[in-house]
């Protein structure tokens, strides 16, 4: 796979030198999102394979144009898992495209983001050079944690070609229980469960019903569902996969998708048709919002909103505060110097 990453910085090198755009891409699962696509495609997937899996360490490293699907059976083979519960929305999702869009399933409030199980990358910057950051275990990582960095970059700052994650086994036993209630009591529930000792692994309010997802122990599961209560869902297993991976009938209906992440204490929001997830703190909303209004109100729910599909997404990102941009420049500048890589993916200047 050497050859092939030579091929990737020849690329780039001639891009930077006739300062023409690339675009890096796996099998473009993610290509709805963000500002616009622009630049020369640069295909990931002749770099693939698993490189090192080692189950007693849980730790995998895997080539940026690796299947997802062929992670997750080398995966499931030993009772293993990625935490985050990357989406695929498709059957060609690859490791590295996974990794730098950085979205996390229905398990993130629980276990955490993509961001927290990246132990180490090995990167091409907007330069050619051929860069390794982090390692394969956390005390490695010291300094800045640029592998992290790249994580939700969107192949702005460079071409993720190697990949380390920490992976953790598969709960010894998963339920799904569904309450009738209303977003109101909902969140008031999501909130005050959250708090407490319970093996709760994900949460989702559509259709006036609340869905939970019971995950640990068989003991501890067991428990829990006797002091929750509600009704056991037939296939938990297949609802989860429809939130994750945008199947379930709310998110089909949508002409256009707004993502909403704030305070997961935050009140009703009252912008149209939603489903809500990570207890309280992700709130998808279907409606044809003004940008204007969708920012605003996220704002003052202490977080950010994002047009994720449909409508005019030239406006769907959430511009920053001042400050923040130019940390985000400085370090475009720092990883891609002629601004070669995806520009305006993510930022409409750069």
């Amino acid at each position: 796979m050497q050859q092939a990453i030579e091929q990737f910085s020849e690329t780039i090198r001639k891009a930077a030198a006739e300062r023409t755009h690339v675009r890096i891409r796996g099998s473009g699962t993610k290509d709805f999102y963000g500002l616009a696509l622009i630049g020369n495609v640069l295909d990931t997937r002749p770099c693939a394979g698993i490189v090192e899996y080692e189950p007693t360490e849980l730790v995998l490293t895997g080539r940026a144009g690796t299947p997802l699907r062929e992670v997750d059976a080398a995966l499931a083979k030993n009772g293993q898992m990625l935490p985050f519960e990357p989406p695929h929305f498709g059957a060609e999702a690859t490791l590295g495209g996974s990794v730098a869009c950085g979205f996390s399933g229905p398990r993130r409030a629980a276990a955490g983001s993509t961001r927290d199980f990246v132990l180490g990358v090995r990167m091409l910057n907007g330069l050619g050079e051929d860069l390794r950051f982090g390692g394969q275990v956390m005390k490695n990582v010291a300094g800045y944690d640029l592998s992290r960095l790249m994580t939700g970059s969107f192949g702005t700052l460079g071409l993720i070609t190697e990949v380390s994650l920490k992976v953790l086994p598969v709960p010894e036993q998963e339920r799904t229980l569904r309450l009738e209630m209303d977003e109101a009591a909902a969140l008031a529930s999501m909130s005050r469960w959250a708090g407490k000792p319970l093996p709760l692994s994900a949460s989702c309010h559509v259709d006036s019903a609340l869905y939970l997802r019971l995950s640990g122990a068989g003991s501890a599961v067991e428990a829990a569902l006797k002091k929750l209560g509600g009704d056991p869902v037939a296939d938990g297993a297949a609802f989860w996969h429809s939130i994750r991976e945008q199947t379930h009938p709310f998110f089909a209906d949508a002409a256009a998708l707004w993502r909403l992440s704030i305070r997961p204490s935050a009140a009703p929001l009252g912008l149209g048709p939603q489903l809500i997830e990570w207890n309280g703190g992700l709130r998808w909303i279907a409606a044809n919002l003004s940008p204007s209004h969708a920012f605003e109100t996220a704002q003052r729910a202490g977080g950010h909103a994002t047009l994720f599909r449909g409508g005019d997404k030239r406006l769907g990102i959430q511009r920053l505060p001042a400050n923040l941009l130019a940390i985000h420049k400085k370090l475009k500048r720092a990883f891609d110097p002629e601004g070669i890589l995806s520009p305006g993916r993510i930022h409409a200047d750069f």
